[in-house]
């Protein structure tokens, strides 16, 4: 998927109140919007290359976008937005997920006052699919999640695994937004909650799927299905 608007290059100065960012383009130091609620561990780190994004809208208070930050020798995208359609417009285009069929929705309401990302109607069953971006790599070819604690994703795990008692075709689909990794694995560490939830939702038949990503100038597009990790 291409961005749709200019990207910049920049570095990275520091990151406050969650949602801002300071970046420093060519001579000037602009503030950012941080399209991410994580803790982003392990790519805030001053004088890292960053990728931004020059917002189009004339209403938007802040006229630039982190999209993606520079860890050793890749770009990591940290845009929460893009994954959905990233793996919306993937199945659609059936590059990946091939089992799945039918009109594809997205953020259809389900379970207990949730919104599943993407839903497949179909006469032979339908999908329910649960898409989380990655960016976390504490060590070599491996990527994590979560990145901190996330009681909205222990929620959306317990909403798919009581719809998998339903429907056969439930998926969590982690979106590593780097290429540099080629394994995935749950981050039980920093969640240990987020952990537990993810084993029962395997024994409950929801089927974990993980593809790696390559972030540019350009955009960000699915390179490949990487292996997860057996707990």
């Amino acid at each position: 998927m291409n961005y749709k608007e200019e990207i910049l290059e920049g570095f990275f100065i520091k990151r406050y109140k969650r949602f801002f960012v300071d970046i420093k383009i060519g001579a000037k130091v602009v503030t950012a919007y941080c399209p991410n609620t994580g803790s982003l561990l392990g790519l805030l780190n001053e004088g890292s290359k960053v990728l931004v994004a020059k917002v189009e809208n004339p209403n938007a208070k802040l006229k630039y976008r982190l999209e993606a930050i520079k860890d050793f020798k890749t770009f990591v995208g940290i845009n929460t937005s893009l994954p959905n359609d990233i793996v919306f417009n993937a199945i659609k285009e059936n590059k990946i997920l091939h089992e799945i069929k039918g009109e594809l929705k997205k953020e259809v309401k389900y379970g207990k006052n949730s919104r599943v990302d993407i839903y497949a109607s179909h006469p032979k069953g339908d999908s329910y699919i649960e898409v989380k971006s990655v960016t976390l790599s504490r060590e070599k070819n491996l990527a994590e999640f979560p990145d901190a604690i996330t009681s909205r994703g222990s929620k959306h795990l317990i909403e798919l695994s009581n719809m998998s008692q339903k429907v056969s075709n439930c998926f969590l689909i982690y979106l590593i937004q780097r290429n540099d990794v080629n394994r995935f694995s749950i981050a039980k560490d920093l969640d240990n909650e987020y952990y537990e939830n993810s084993l029962i939702d395997k024994k409950s038949g929801v089927k974990f799927r993980a593809f790696k990503c390559n972030v540019s100038l350009k955009g960000i597009n699915i390179i490949n299905e990487i292996k997860i990790d057996e707990d």
